[in-house]
């Protein structure tokens, strides 16, 4: 592949200012159809502003400089995010489920993020911030929502057949068999997503990705193969992503005695 080109029309702050004019529309039609959703519309839209300024500051000087550490440091503060995120979107948690979706992050975003840079698009060095903190960005924001959906499929299934779960161990079966199913639903569950993305993907979307490149003058043939790659990788991080963070939160809820702790469920209030 070869290195995106540039281009990209500079925006001034009148230009940013007209587009936040969009979500004034929205805001007013939340109003004028009693929604509700005013308040809440303008705290996002003031957050995505606050948000993206500071990680544009902090990339640029991350991007920088070039050291492995500072790059390091951006890349474990998103996914400690990430895998916060995660957990607070299910409707049900457990003890310890953070840092097992952080675990599960860093071993599959982690994972495939090196091995593009690396091998696919082969960065020199690999751990290259221009590359490697964009792609773990879609990554984690993909693979975050495979995993909250996939939990939450799990917990829930657990919690409102807890008798069927608990009889199943009751008349002999281990704990892999009498959790196997709810576990293939809820990886099941937590790749759709992504897969619904992949089936329609330049027929009735076209992916941010691929978008930026060719607003910054990309060849549109060499932006599709670099989302090519970009859609594989997310596919591949949210399948294993679903699968380990699925694995984990078994390992957590049954016992080496092929009992369910059922107890450890906690439905959220908010």
């Amino acid at each position: 592949m070869h290195e995106p080109a540039a281009g990209a029309v500079a925006l001034s702050p009148w230009q940013l200012a007209l587009a936040a004019a969009l979500v004034l529309i929205a805001g007013g039609i939340s109003l004028a159809l009693r929604l509700g959703l005013e308040k809440r519309l303008a705290w996002a839209s003031v957050r995505t502003v606050v948000q993206l300024l500071i990680i544009g500051a902090i990339l640029k000087w991350v991007f920088a400089l070039e050291r492995v550490l500072p790059i390091f440091g951006v890349v474990l503060v998103m996914t400690v995010i990430a895998g916060g995120a995660a957990i607070r979107r299910s409707s049900r948690t457990f003890p310890g489920a953070i840092w097992r979706s952080v675990v599960t992050l860093i071993l599959s975003a982690w994972l495939t993020s090196i091995l593009v840079t690396a091998a696919i698009i082969q960065v020199d060095p690999w751990y290259k911030a221009q590359y490697l903190i964009p792609l773990l960005g879609m990554i984690l924001g993909n693979a975050l929502t495979g995993i909250s959906l996939c939990i939450d499929q799990l917990l829930q299934t657990l919690a409102d057949k807890r008798d069927e779960t608990e009889a199943e161990l009751a008349h002999g079966a281990t704990r892999w068999e009498a959790a196997r199913g709810p576990l293939a639903a809820a990886v099941r569950r937590g790749m759709i997503p992504i897969i619904n993305s992949m089936m329609v993907v330049g027929l009735v979307s076209l992916p941010g990705m691929m978008t930026g490149q060719i607003l910054a003058g990309a060849d549109p043939l060499q932006a599709v193969e670099y989302q090519i790659v970009v859609m594989f990788m997310i596919a591949a991080a949210t399948a294993m992503g679903c699968i380990l963070v699925a694995l984990l939160v078994y390992q957590r809820l049954f016992n080496a005695r092929h009992q369910l702790l059922s107890e450890l469920i906690i439905k959220r209030m908010d």
